[in-house]
């Protein structure tokens, strides 16, 4: 297992410096052309964040500083699991469908290189609903500067890893894209509600706080919360500097989930059709 994950590794690492990334680059670009002949899901998903921030602010007229940091980690919490998770699924498996991927392996581009570009147009998506979100936050709920904004970063770079590499492991169980909607809703659904976003943890039994603890979500929704306000899981107030000891173990179970997710791909993503 370790030596695999060392080659996949080696293998997301450019041999070949700019021609690697000018590959994937292509293809990304490729990938982005689909996705803008879709505006109604780019319109959506640069409203989506303006409308979630407009309606707090109606709904919390008062008071409503202390919500902008809820918005946004709800808001990234709904987007790795929405346009990058479900989205890259049903792309990928599209992709395998219509031979698509075998294509592409026949030629010079590395099979890290093949899945780094088609998570590309969704991963942009994504960061850049995340950014609209934090900027309308900013001007309507007035969102304090982070008190680390090394942590959201983090949070942010890992949970994309961890949700990109669950992404191509779920199109092992998927046949077709019309089976996303079915194959996902575990992935949707459960670390979703175990994630702390929506739902405090403390209001659940202790076998399911621990088994939040260990959801590819849940350390993500800590590491928001450590960056965005220095409130640890618990809820006490760290400052910056103590913010980093709170945040070893949200990045230890994300990097555990990496290298999962990494290993998980090389033995079971598929490139072409089952028959």
């Amino acid at each position: 297992m370790i030596t695999e994950m060392l080659t996949w590794t080696a293998q997301i690492t450019p041999r070949t410096g700019r021609r690697s990334a000018r590959r994937i680059a292509c293809l990304a670009r490729a990938e982005a052309l689909l996705l803008r002949r879709n505006p109604i899901a780019l319109i959506n998903a640069a409203a989506m964040p303006v409308v979630m921030v407009l309606f707090v602010r109606i709904y919390l007229p008062t008071d409503a500083g202390g919500a902008g940091a809820q918005v946004v980690t709800m808001l990234t919490a709904f987007t790795l699991i929405l346009v990058i998770y479900y989205n890259l699924v049903t792309a990928m498996v599209a992709r395998r469908e219509e031979l698509v991927l075998k294509r592409l392996r026949t030629g010079e581009t590395s099979d890290a290189e093949i899945l780094a570009a088609t998570a590309v147009p969704a991963v942009a998506l994504a960061w850049g609903q995340i950014l609209i979100g934090i900027l309308a936050a900013l001007a309507v709920l007035g969102l304090e500067m982070p008190a680390n904004p090394a942590l959201v970063l983090v949070a942010v770079v890992l949970g994309t890893a961890v949700f990109v590499l669950l992404a191509a492991v779920s199109t092992a169980l998927t046949r077709t894209v019309e089976m996303a909607q079915v194959t996902t809703a575990p992935v949707l659904l459960v670390p979703l509600i175990l994630s702390g976003a929506m739902i405090p943890l403390d209001i659940l039994s202790e076998p399911l706080q621990r088994l939040a603890q260990v959801m590819p979500l849940t350390p993500v929704v800590d590491l928001l919360r450590l960056g965005l306000t220095g409130t640890t899981s618990d809820g006490a107030t760290v400052d910056p500097v103590g913010s980093f000891g709170p945040a070893v173990l949200p990045v230890l179970v994300l990097t555990v989930w990496v290298a999962a997710g990494i290993w998980a791909t090389r033995r079971w993503f598929r490139w072409e059709p089952r028959h």
